[in-house]
C-alpha cells in the first residue's frame, strides 16, 4: 500500500526547498523505466562487446590460416596449427581467464 502526501503535505514541503516531490507510484514508475533503459543499454553493449571480440579470434584464424598458405610444411601439421590457433584465442585476452 502506498502512502500519498496531502495537498498541504505537498505545497508546504514542495515550495520550502524548492525541490519537486513524487508520489510513491511515480517514483515507482520512473524507477521502472530507467531499469528497462539500463537493460537495454547493457545487453546492446554486450551484444557489440561479443561481435567486435567475434572479429578479433576471426582474424586469429585468418592470420594463421596465411601464415600455413606460406609453409607447405605446416600443412602436414595441420591439428598441431589448430591447437596453436586455439590456444592464441583463448589467451587473446589474459585477464579474462579465470
Amino acid at each position: 500500500m502506498t502512502k500519498e502526501l496531502s495537498p498541504l503535505a505537498k505545497q508546504l514541503l514542495g515550495n520550502a526547498g524548492h525541490i519537486e516531490l513524487f508520489t510513491q507510484t511515480e517514483f515507482d514508475e520512473a524507477l521502472a523505466l530507467a531499469k528497462a533503459e539500463i537493460m537495454q543499454v547493457a545487453i546492446e553493449t554486450t551484444k557489440k562487446a561479443i561481435f567486435i571480440e567475434r572479429e578479433a579470434c576471426a582474424e586469429i584464424a585468418k592470420k594463421m590460416a596465411a601464415d600455413w598458405a606460406n609453409d607447405p610444411e605446416a600443412l602436414m601439421s595441420l591439428p598441431i596449427a589448430l591447437q596453436e590457433c586455439a590456444e592464441k584465442i583463448l589467451n587473446r585476452i589474459p585477464s579474462q581467464k579465470q
